[in-house]
């Protein structure tokens, strides 16, 4: 898989971009990894299995270390900084993608509430995964209306971002209209997947993005 060094707002970025050779007009797909304060970075294991489900679904796909991870300039920034980070990787992945059709975004715990926020200033994309979001330290109320339908799935033993505060955002966002927020909650799995649990959350997001492509194509 080629790695990749594309202009951000405050230097350079590194990232993995996993083509599909000779399809044109591939979907396209960004994976947004956990906080940078934290140990998250682009190989994170949910992360990098989210990538390679999503590749194998037919995704062109790009994943990318925010600003001061890795090889990427700059230093954390609360957030603010991070979603231009996100947008401009997305603007890379467009540019190399100009035909197509659908767009996602999927991301993992403070990735998920970084993809959100995106979901909201990106009209173009389509659908989106999150991940654990951590509804109990992030403000989502941004979410007003939720642009895009997507797919909300957590561990029920997580003990970083507690599942009754995730059950609390999806029922604001299921009071939205337009869209359909589904939620699945994996028995005994905590905030990373650990174990065979990885397996039941690729599987889910596989079988919903297939679903979501399915009735977009008819």
């Amino acid at each position: 898989m080629p790695e990749v060094i594309f202009p951000g707002p405050e230097g350079r970025l590194e990232g993995r971009y996993h083509p599909h050779k000779g399809k044109r007009d591939a979907p396209i797909a960004i994976i947004l990894h956990p906080h940078p304060q934290f140990g998250g970075t682009m190989n994170n294991r949910v992360v990098y299995n989210l990538h390679y489900k999503f590749h194998n679904m037919g995704f062109n796909v790009l994943r990318f270390n925010f600003r001061g991870v890795g090889r990427s300039q700059g230093e954390y920034d609360q957030g603010i900084g991070e979603l231009s980070d996100a947008a401009s990787a997305l603007d890379y992945l467009q540019s190399l993608n100009q035909n197509a059709k659908h767009c996602w975004v999927a991301g993992f715990s403070f990735g998920a509430w970084i993809g959100m926020q995106l979901l909201m200033r990106r009209p173009e994309i389509t659908g989106f995964i999150s991940v654990s979001p951590p509804a109990n330290m992030y403000d989502f109320s941004f979410l007003a209306p939720c642009p895009a339908s997507g797919l909300m799935i957590n561990g029920l033993g997580d003990r970083v971002a507690p599942p009754q505060d995730t059950v609390t955002l999806v029922n604001k966002l299921h009071e939205q209209k337009g869209i359909t927020i589904t939620h699945q909650e994996v028995e005994g799995a905590g905030h990373f997947f650990e174990n065979d649990h990885m397996d039941t959350l690729t599987n889910s997001v596989e079988e919903y993005v297939q679903r979501r492509l399915t009735e977009n194509t008819r």
